[in-house]
């Protein structure tokens, strides 16, 4: 076994992939044993923290978008800015609040949710983004309890679940509620982000299947 292999296999990738350069850097710059190990040790820190954050953006499928500083704070007027900025901060998922984007279409609802979500990654939170109808289709696909159970555990073991687009389709009674099994679930251990275009009293017409005392409740 190589070096190089002796190194992957232990995990120390960076070094692994950068033995030459990084000999030929200690040579250079006359390093001693110690410095040598103390700059190699804070390289492949380096190295394991970029790897563990492509790894959760990865696993966030959060897809491409404009980045925050990228947006016209003009439009739409009524958005308030210091409370989006204040949202960067992440501090409603340490005491796992939930958070509501209400807009018309085009206002940047989606926007702002994925923004939310790369910055929780940032900060080495698990976060995964998916579409209130994508979510339901999923969930109701699945052919045994079991089967359900793992997909649930799939929506309620992130730090942060993003649900876009709530409200651009009507649910039946049993997509209402594996919806609210996966809120109830997460209540006060992980914190949701939703995106929707109603105002809260339509978000009853969301759920038609439901009976009336329980849409009610949703206002």
């Amino acid at each position: 076994m190589t070096i190089c292999e002796q190194l992957q296999s232990l995990r120390l990738y960076y070094l692994a992939e950068n033995l030459d350069q990084f000999l030929a850097q200690a040579a250079k710059s006359k390093w001693t044993h110690k410095d040598a190990v103390s700059r190699f040790a804070e390289l492949e820190t380096i190295d394991k923290s970029n790897r563990s954050t492509q790894q959760r953006l990865k696993s966030a499928k959060i897809g491409r978008t404009k980045l925050l500083n990228e947006f016209d704070w003009a439009w739409p007027k009524e958005i308030d800015r210091p409370v989006i900025e204040d949202l960067m901060l992440m501090n409603f998922i340490k005491h796992h609040q939930n958070i509501i984007l209400a807009g018309s279409q085009g206002a940047g609802k989606t926007m702002v949710a994925k923004n939310i979500g790369l910055s929780a990654i940032a900060l080495g939170k698990r976060v995964y983004f998916t579409t209130a109808a994508d979510m339901v289709l999923d969930l109701g696909s699945q052919e045994s309890t079991a089967a359900l159970q793992r997909r649930i555990k799939h929506y309620t073991t992130p730090d942060l679940l993003i649900i876009d687009e709530l409200g651009y389709l009507s649910f039946d009674h049993r997509s209402a509620d594996l919806i609210f099994d996966i809120v109830s679930k997460r209540y006060e251990t992980g914190s949701i982000v939703i995106t929707t275009n109603l105002a809260f009293k339509e978000w009853g017409n969301i759920f038609k299947g439901l009976p009336v005392s329980l849409r009610s409740s949703t206002h």
